[in-house]
């Protein structure tokens, strides 16, 4: 087998979290000589399809606590990172290299731009410009410790790579093999499972209703605590949105072991409570009553769901106001406050495709990111069991650990081992 030179930093994963990694490192004092390696043929592939194709950068939430409640594995050990390296850094950083960003009203952050490509040149860019060394196509098949403390990678080309330090950046273990070499090196795995996912429904008038959305829902989980506010999604196959993300997210473990089957429930207005509703219903008598109850929608709800629920509470198409009876108004009432639908599948978020699972977190030390079961070895990125809800939050983990475990396997290499990292 051959060998290549050795390097004092080898990185496995060129996706976010991994390529940002190799950039610290490269940059901080010392400028350690720093190799990524990535199986696929592209680097930073998820970067390039995230948020449409627009990069989510990151969330505009400024307080590290706060920040780290939307994580919902992972929110008490980001604390501190996020302290260290939070959203405001990562806007900080970009902005600092010619990137210009955009708070969107819902607080996404994505370049001017609008395109994704801008992250990736702006990463790529600065990789080589502090002279990392980037392998497309060049996986990684084996890790073995070496006698003298460092590592050996074997890799897919036949070739091999000495290193001092590692870092395993490889992603969602979507599958257990996909962290076979966390588990080579020690460690152990969380069962993966999917997170952010959408919901099959069998409802014909939902698929008929593809592509409407709706501002703000409540969506429940029937016989569980789960229920997550936001905007909802009908789509051909069922629901989607961020409340249904979110629950996804939230409920990961739970749906999985309801193997995707259950009953969610929709409220429709969530703002307005069964009296609030009737009191909306007797204006409307008052105020509209020669008009058809269905064609008279409340807002926001768009106007073909609302003729769906008028015709599924059982109220005829020809119904006036003025001559809907109390119990067509309850029914109808009854559906907006809990529709119900029984889920029997799920379909990932092709743009987020997040897991939950992977190393487990009391594995790895949060201040240095660096492995406490293998001296040398870092991890950062989803491999470890952290993943967070829609909206930049999975990229801004990514950002963090990946910054913190730069900064300190260039602190190990200078034999700085347990010294305070530079601020």
């Amino acid at each position: 087998m051959a060998a290549m030179n050795s390097r004092r930093v080898a990185v496995v994963g060129g996706g976010a979290a991994g390529v940002f990694a190799s950039i610290v490192c490269a940059q901080a004092e010392g400028r350690p000589k720093v190799t990524v390696l990535e199986k696929g043929p592209q680097f930073l592939a998820k970067v390039r399809i995230s948020g449409g194709g627009r990069c989510n950068v990151t969330h505009a939430c400024f307080e590290a606590r706060e920040l780290a409640t939307h994580f919902p594995r992972g929110e008490r050990a980001l604390i501190s990172p996020l302290n260290r390296f939070q959203a405001s850094d990562t806007m900080a950083w970009f902005e600092s290299r010619g990137v210009k960003l955009k708070v969107e009203e819902d607080g996404r952050v994505f370049p001017t731009s609008d395109s994704s490509g801008t992250i990736i040149e702006c990463l790529l860019g600065e990789a080589r410009a502090a002279g990392v060394e980037l392998f497309a196509n060049r996986g990684v098949e084996g890790v073995k410790l070496l006698a003298s403390g460092g590592f050996e990678l074997a890799l897919s080309n036949g070739e091999s790579l000495e290193c001092d330090r590692l870092l395993l950046a490889t992603g969602g273990c979507r599958t257990p093999a996909l962290g076979q070499l966390a588990v080579s090196m020690g460690h152990t795995l969380k069962p993966p499972v999917p997170s952010l996912f959408s919901f099959h429904v069998g409802t014909s008038w939902v698929h008929e209703l593809a592509g409407v959305s709706v501002p703000l829902v409540e969506a429940r989980v029937a016989g569980t605590s789960l229920r997550e506010r936001g905007g909802l999604l009908l789509t051909h196959r069922g629901l989607s949105g961020p409340a249904i993300l979110r629950l996804s997210a939230w409920g990961a473990r739970q749906l999985h072991e309801l193997n995707y089957r259950f009953a969610l429930q929709i409220q429709w207005l969530p703002h307005l409570d069964m009296e609030a509703l009737e009191a909306r219903f007797n204006t409307c008598r008052r105020t509209q009553a020669a008009r058809f109850v269905v064609n008279s929608p409340l807002a926001p709800l768009p106007s073909r769901l609302w003729e769906r629920l008028v015709l599924a509470a059982h109220i005829p198409r020809e119904a006036r106001w003025a001559e809907l009876s109390r119990q067509a108004q309850h029914q109808l009432i009854q559906l907006l406050v809990r529709t119900e639908f029984e889920v029997t599948g799920k379909s990932l978020n092709k743009e987020e495709f997040v897991t939950c699972g992977g190393v487990p977190l009391d594995e790895v030390d949060f201040k240095t990111m660096e492995s406490r079961i293998c001296r040398g070895l870092y991890f950062a990125g989803e491999l470890l069991d952290i993943d967070g809800i829609t909206g930049g939050f999975n990229f801004q983990a990514a950002w963090t650990t990946g910054w913190i475990a730069g900064q300190s396997m260039a602190n190990d290499c200078r034999g700085n081992r347990g010294q305070p990292l530079p601020a």
